[in-house]
């Protein structure tokens, strides 16, 4: 069987499935859309799995009240190797919908792309999965196990609460987390670091309430100067992250991220300078990095003449591989309270911590997804990192020590992720599920 020619055969299936996962509004907050929409994408996702012969698949609640699909499918050999095919249902919602060029929830073909809310992350992933298996069909030489988690994108934890408290459920000995993706269209690769990070709210106060600038602007002290003092001692004029205690001079030695393509990539004004001394793959995988999400002050409009007495910011802090999660939560607290000025109380909030992540790149099966990929795309596989963080990763590693993960997926920067616009590539759906169905033959032989 020559399973490009029946991959290339069987596309005109993913568009149509796709088009039913995207108008699906599966947003795991019932705050902002109905629970209903995402029990209706799980049991879709129930349905086309339990037809390709996973005979268990099922749906399970996990702590967070999210439904996760799980089920496997046994190999004629029940002693040959377990591959788990991991994706999720749930989306991010739309935003701002006046900013989509298409309806976000309506898939829409624009100069060959398809756009979509979930398009690329994650259900083009789903729609890939379910295209290399149907190319295989019987032919599948490994057993297989999935699952497909309903809150990702809310990181509410669900299933890694779930895998914790059964871990012989989701145990393999390579797992596929597709939830990345590739450094361009066309260019394959796997993602071999994640950054961790710590999310903190700080919060200054130095007056009891507000009061009149005029009549004691000068001696009384200013809550968002401090705050702003603060904040500016976490970069130096480079943009260098400068927290006491923590790496800024690695450098990152996979796949380059050219700085001309980043700043197209991050739409980076002309004139605007990049951040840091080092390439922007080191500033992205290699460092740590501090970004300010958020600040509580006084607006422009509607401020009036009054020193500001209390002021707080959201702060994130993401960790690359090496360093310690905690460590560096715990330098970054050190900092805010240690640079604050003119005595101002302080009070530092943790709103999560997670750990870097790094993948094992010298087993039989990143072995094995290399060469699926070079005959795939007729080009080599890279490795990448990521500066987003999946928790997940970490409780695979420690749940399953010996299994070899794996990230990659259908995204890349067109991709838009997480944005208005949310596209992919439907190239790329059909080349990856090439690469799938090529890995799992190739694995289990």
């Amino acid at each position: 069987m020559d399973l490009r020619v029946r991959i290339s055969e069987l596309m005109a299936t993913v568009r149509a499935e796709l088009s039913e996962l995207v108008a699906m509004q599966s947003v795991a907050d019932p705050r902002q859309f109905p629970p209903e929409e995402c029990m209706r994408t799980a049991e879709w996702v129930r349905d086309r799995f339990t037809a390709l012969g996973f005979a268990d698949a099922r749906l399970e609640l996990t702590p967070d009240g999210s439904h996760a699909v799980v089920g496997r499918r046994i190999a004629a050999d029940p002693a040959a190797p377990t591959v788990l095919l991991y994706a999720h249902y749930d989306v991010q919602p739309p935003l701002d919908e006046s900013a989509w060029r298409t309806p976000p929830f309506e898939l829409t073909e624009v100069d060959g792309r398809w756009y979509g809310r979930g398009a690329a992350d994650c259900k083009g992933n789903i729609v890939m999965h379910l295209l290399a298996l149907r190319a295989l069909g019987d032919d599948i030489p490994v057993n297989l196990k999935l699952v497909v988690e309903g809150s990702e994108e809310q990181g509410t934890g669900g299933l890694e609460s779930f895998v914790e408290a059964n871990p012989d459920v989701l145990r393999a000995d390579t797992i596929l987390v597709c939830d990345t993706g590739n450094a361009a269209v066309g260019r394959p690769a796997a993602t071999v670091s994640l950054r961790g990070m710590a999310n903190v709210v700080v919060t200054v106060q130095a007056l009891a309430s507000e009061v009149h600038s005029g009549m004691f602007g000068g001696p009384a002290p200013d809550a968002l100067a401090a705050l702003v003092e603060m904040l500016a001692d976490l970069r130096d004029r480079k943009g260098n992250t400068t927290i006491a205690g923590l790496d800024a001079t690695r450098s990152w030695q996979g796949e380059p991220y050219p700085s001309e393509q980043f700043r197209t990539d991050a739409g980076v004004l002309d004139g605007v300078e990049l951040l840091g001394d080092g390439t922007v793959s080191d500033m992205l995988w290699a460092r740590p990095a501090v970004t300010v999400l958020g600040i509580d002050c006084p607006p422009v409009t509607g401020s009036s003449a009054a020193i500001v007495p209390r002021a707080a910011a959201r702060l994130n802090l993401r960790i690359p591989p090496g360093t310690d999660a905690n460590e560096a939560h715990d330098a970054l607290v050190a900092q805010l309270r240690a640079t604050a000025p003119w005595g101002v109380n302080v009070d530092v909030r943790t709103e999560a911590i997670g750990s870097p992540f790094e993948a094992s790149v010298d087993g039989p099966g990143f072995g094995a997804m290399g060469a699926a990929m070079q005959e795939a795309y007729g080009t080599p596989m890279t490795m990448l990192g990521q500066g987003g963080s999946i928790p997940l990763c970490n409780v695979l590693a420690d749940t399953y020590p010996e299994a070899e993960i794996i990230l990659m997926g259908v995204e890349e920067p067109l991709a838009l992720i997480h944005a208005p616009n949310e596209s992919v590539d439907p190239g790329e759906i059909e080349h990856l599920a090439l690469s799938l169905a090529l890995f799992l033959r190739g694995y289990g032989a």
